[in-house]
């Protein structure tokens, strides 16, 4: 961080990790617009961390499925002069069952939200970034991108997109002191698990594969501001991910479903 005071875009900042990268770009000094479907939720964060951090935070709020949600926010903030230095793009969701769900619509607004939206609003932010010589992008992928598994036919693939793009935007646009990186977390203690219906699951599993949100969030902005492409968050799962990159690991999913 610089001493100039930047704006932070964060996207899906109502609640989870989103809330927990504007509480800690608030107390580093970052300015905030705050995106997320849930108003009510926004408008009660952007109180709180102004008040708490006395920064500014704007909020704005539309659902990233729709296909016309990027260019109005990028509209938005164009007209009300609000320069965005740190690209947040961290809404998402569990998404349907790609066989099971026989209704493409579904399908394809999960696929706005988890990619086609992340990169529209790179599309829109990083140009000018380039021309000010400052931004920093950070795109939330998962260690589900890391590997393929049986099963998982939306959210892994989806998220091993944005680690590609990430890896290529940030290869393009970083002799421009643009830093861009795929954030890739294993199980963070958020309300993901809670929307998804995934809580039985989450009991089930041991509470060392689970971190903290402010640790992943912690983290990934100490790996963005290095300028480190992909970062896979939580030492457990940095220590896994060879493994998950290793031919023998591969062949083994797709042998075992």
């Amino acid at each position: 961080m610089t001493d100039l005071p930047r704006t932070a875009l964060v996207t899906g900042a109502s609640a989870g990790l989103g809330a927990e990268f504007a509480r800690q770009l608030a107390a580093r000094g970052c300015h905030l617009i705050l995106v997320a479907r849930r108003e009510a939720r926004l408008n009660e964060l952007a109180e709180a961390l102004s008040a708490q951090y006395n920064i500014r935070a704007a909020t704005f709020a539309c659902d990233l499925a729709d296909p016309a949600a990027p260019q109005a926010l990028f509209a938005h903030t164009e007209a009300a002069g609000l320069q965005v230095d740190y690209l947040i793009n961290n809404a998402g969701a569990a998404g349907p069952d790609f066989l099971e769900e026989r209704d493409w619509a579904a399908q394809r607004r999960f696929y706005e939200l988890m990619m086609t939206s992340c990169v529209a609003l790179c599309h829109a932010y990083a140009p000018a970034m380039r021309q000010r010589r400052f931004g920093r992008i950070l795109n939330v992928a998962s260690v589900a991108g890391r590997i393929a598994r049986g099963g998982d036919v939306n959210y892994g693939p989806a998220k091993a997109y944005l680690v590609a793009f990430s890896e290529a935007l940030h290869a393009t646009v970083q002799a421009d002191n643009v830093h861009v990186s795929a954030l890739c977390p294993g199980f963070t203690h958020t309300e993901f698990h809670e929307a998804a219906d995934m809580m039985e699951m989450k009991r089930a599993t041991p509470g060392f594969i689970w971190y903290d949100a402010g640790t992943v969030v912690r983290e990934g902005l100490r790996a963005l501001e290095k300028g480190k492409p992909v970062f896979v968050s939580g030492r457990l799962y940095r220590w896994l991910d060879p493994l998950l990159q290793s031919v023998w690991t591969r062949r083994f999913f797709r042998l075992n479903r």
